[in-house]
């Protein structure tokens, strides 16, 4: 992004025109009473005066670059960075879909899609680790909805309830609910990991608040063989 910034270069004339007003009194006057350097003054000062009303500044309009927000500097990381460039034009791409169809149904999936999509990006941003989990997201799935997400804004724009237009329509909004699906699985498989280790802290967590009494409900008995081959249950 930029923003767009005048610069204004003054114009050089009323200093030349002043320049010349005392050359030309010197070449013409005497210049050597105070009167007459008075004199000289005040009318290099309206000449300076007068030419500066008559001749404009030239001002010129530059692109300055705007300084990349803390989202959007680099990571170092190519393929990350990749990821989220890509990511952030195709969220940029879904909000104008969504603003330029008119069908509320395919609006409300398109804003879903894009909610979804933002949460992807910003877990393996934080965890660049899941990169390739995504991978045939970004590569395919992604770009092949936006495909037909477009295809289906240029049909639509046409206003035209052909055969053919009319039948693509109707296929896309309804495989939409199947996409909307795909990517929400696509979220909810980058917490794998993360719902597996948790799972086995709470079990470590339940087993050891129960053995130290803490828990509110007793561990199932446990049966320990005796010395003499009988069983013995203790009851926590």
């Amino acid at each position: 992004m930029a923003h767009t910034e005048k610069k204004v270069r003054k114009s050089t004339a009323p200093y030349y025109g002043t320049a010349a007003v005392w050359v030309a009194y010197a070449l013409l006057f005497d210049l050597y009473k105070v009167s007459h350097f008075v004199f000289a003054a005040v009318l290099s000062i309206g000449v300076f005066m007068l030419l500066r009303a008559v001749c404009k500044d030239e001002v010129t309009e530059i692109q300055i670059p705007d300084p990349p927000k803390e989202d959007e500097k680099p990571t170092g990381n190519a393929e990350l960075d990749k990821m989220i460039s890509d990511g952030r034009k195709a969220v940029s791409e879904m909000k104008r879909l969504d603003d330029a169809i008119a069908d509320e149904k395919i609006s409300a999936d398109i804003r879903r899609l894009e909610t979804v999509c933002q949460q992807i990006f910003s877990q393996v941003k934080a965890d660049p680790a899941k990169l390739p989990q995504i991978r045939r997201f970004m590569d395919y799935y992604l770009p092949t909805t936006l495909k037909i997400l477009n295809a289906y804004d240029r049909m639509d724009a046409t206003g035209v309830a052909g055969e053919n237009i009319t039948g693509t329509k109707e296929k896309v909004e309804r495989v939409m609910t199947t996409i909307v699906q795909a990517f929400e699985k696509q979220l909810d498989g980058l917490f794998g990991a993360d719902a597996m280790d948790i799972s086995t802290d709470i079990s470590v967590l339940e087993t050891m608040l129960s053995r130290e009494g803490l828990a509110g409900e007793k561990l199932e008995a446990e049966t320990i063989q005796n010395a003499d081959g009988t069983d013995i249950k203790l009851e926590f």
